[in-house]
């Protein structure tokens, strides 16, 4: 069931929004309809938001350098894409800019970030490496979590190209450090995690009740020739959505969510593109042996947000798709602005109070656990 009727949509063409037809800014549009800072505002949780360190943008810079590369290592951005509707430097992301960062969330009304540790992951890194990063990285995110409960959760990051650590330090920073979910960002080395080897992980994780959030990045190398020939086209503007849109259908015709029924996946930037595609994925698609409907799936074992994607025709489309239980509210923060975000939301066409409440804060605190 759609989450709202045709009088709902023809109130949203004909009332409120009509200032978005006569070709106002987001930021004119929000000044018709009340500050972002309002005393009365929902709370906020963004749950795509990055964070690193020094010593590890250092180690991936060595890696860079050296002679003898880890294999199949993706290539580190030292200074990602420059953020839309912002110019702040994006090493503010660095876990030792904390006070810029709770700075920016003050002043754009974030209340709390639910972090995950920036790109590329431990799990590109020798097994001996990437073991040794895992613990690290959780250690570092559950102090900063412990030092500030009210500000920050945070995703683990763990050694997938060794399963049984990664079921094992996957289980420490549940039950011993408090983390909320997993963020793996697409491929381990260029194969997909519908590799069989790394079931007993999401095993795990379902009996966790750990989430994962299914990160875009490069493509494997024998698939990005076709996306080379022009700039950017391999990148996020799009083929990191269908990098991850392929990686997600790819997951469910494993049929993993047959095994891991209760298992939940998070994908950013409004669902990279899927909810468009649910109709045709049950037309076209062919069952490949799953019990369900591809889109069943994706309404049930799936979350999307609503990062780096500050398109309201695309928040309509996820909206009516997925349904307002299964839509959060993310940034993509540094890589993209606090302020842009914000205003996106507060200036959304169709979505009750009560919806935009669920997409704030209130689905958040369920899926991860975060209390109130």
């Amino acid at each position: 069931m759609n989450p709202f009727g045709r009088r709902t949509f023809l109130n949203y063409l004909g009332g409120s929004t009509a200032a978005f037809g006569m070709g106002l800014s987001q930021g004119a549009a929000l000044a018709q309809t009340g500050s972002a800072t309002s005393k009365n505002r929902s709370k906020r949780i963004d749950v795509d938001v990055h964070i690193g360190s020094k010593e590890y943008i250092d180690y991936l810079s060595s890696l860079q350098k050296s002679s003898a590369p880890q294999p199949g290592l993706k290539e580190a951005p030292a200074q990602p894409m420059q953020p839309q509707g912002q110019s702040i430097a994006l090493n503010i992301g660095e876990i030792e800019n904390i006070d810029q960062r709770l700075k920016d969330m003050d002043q754009n009304g974030i209340d709390m970030q639910v972090l995950s540790w920036r790109n590329i992951g431990c799990d590109e890194f020798n097994s001996a490496d990437g073991i040794k990063w895992a613990k690290k990285i959780n250690n570092t995110l559950a102090e900063l979590v412990n030092k500030y409960p009210n500000r920050f959760a945070a995703f683990c990051s763990i050694p997938w190209q060794e399963p049984a650590a990664a079921v094992t330090e996957l289980e420490r920073a549940a039950k011993d450090l408090g983390l909320k979910g997993i963020k793996i960002d697409s491929t381990i080395k260029g194969e997909y995690l519908d590799a069989k080897k790394y079931r007993p992980i999401f095993q795990k994780a379902e009996e966790l009740g750990m989430p994962i959030f299914l990160h875009p990045d490069e493509m494997p190398a024998d698939m990005i020739k076709p996306y080379s020939a022009y700039p950017g086209l391999a990148g996020a503007g799009w083929g990191y959505a269908a990098e991850a849109s392929l990686h997600a259908i790819r997951l469910i015709y494993s049929g993993l969510f047959d095994e891991c029924p209760r298992l939940k996946l998070m994908l950013g930037h409004m669902g990279e593109g899927l909810p468009y595609w649910l109709w045709r994925l049950d037309g076209k698609g062919g069952s490949g042996g799953i019990k369900k409907k591809p889109s069943e799936y994706i309404k049930e074992n799936f979350y999307i947000n609503t990062s780096g994607m500050f398109f309201h025709p695309a928040l309509v489309c996820a909206y009516m798709a997925m349904g307002a239980d299964h839509v959060l509210f993310a940034t993509d923060w540094p890589a993209e602005s606090n302020k842009l975000a914000v205003e996106f939301m507060e200036t959304a066409p169709i979505i009750s109070a009560s919806d935009k409440e669920k997409i704030y804060h209130l689905n958040a605190e369920k899926l991860l656990n975060l209390g109130t």
